[in-house]
């Protein structure tokens, strides 16, 4: 009994220790981690937005400005680090961006700079009612498909 006890403690240790080394093998780069996760939030708050926008939800003028608030937030936050070269699908595993994102940098910085003024033009205007935030949120969501549809990869 104590050399099977033995022998299945070897066996747990060694499948914890070659599971834990096969993780950190293909744990994702921290600057996809980072760049993915400003885009759930980004999501997180264009869900808010979007239900009331779409009467899914009732409109609720100081939740669709504190959301607005932080979809102009995060466009204004310096992204450089989250995209660095060789962090592509191309490249790597885990993220659907795509090569082309390094080829054309400053088409990259206009559609950023689309994000920016669509999204404070959303802050502004998001706690005024409903009609401001349906008027708000389109620019918003032209400017998220002009930079997901060139430099994206599609779910499908």
């Amino acid at each position: 009994m104590s050399i099977t006890r033995n022998i299945l403690a070897l066996s747990l240790g060694a499948a914890v220790i070659a599971g834990a080394a096969f993780a950190d093998s293909h744990a994702a780069n921290p600057a996809v981690k980072a760049r993915q996760s400003h885009m759930q939030l980004y999501s997180f708050n264009l869900g808010i937005l979007g239900t009331m926008a779409k009467g899914e939800t009732e409109y609720d003028a100081e939740a669709a400005s504190a959301a607005a608030t932080n979809l102009a937030t995060l466009a204004q936050l310096n992204q450089s680090a989250y995209w660095p070269q060789g962090t592509d699908n191309a490249s790597m595993e885990g993220t659907r961006a795509l090569p082309a994102i390094w080829n054309d940098f400053p088409d990259i910085l206009t559609k950023s700079k689309a994000m920016v003024d669509a999204a404070v033009a959303l802050e502004a205007s998001a706690g005024d009612g409903l009609e401001a935030l349906q008027a708000g949120i389109g620019p918003v969501g032209g400017a998220c498909g002009g930079c997901h549809k060139p430099y994206r990869q599609s779910n499908n």
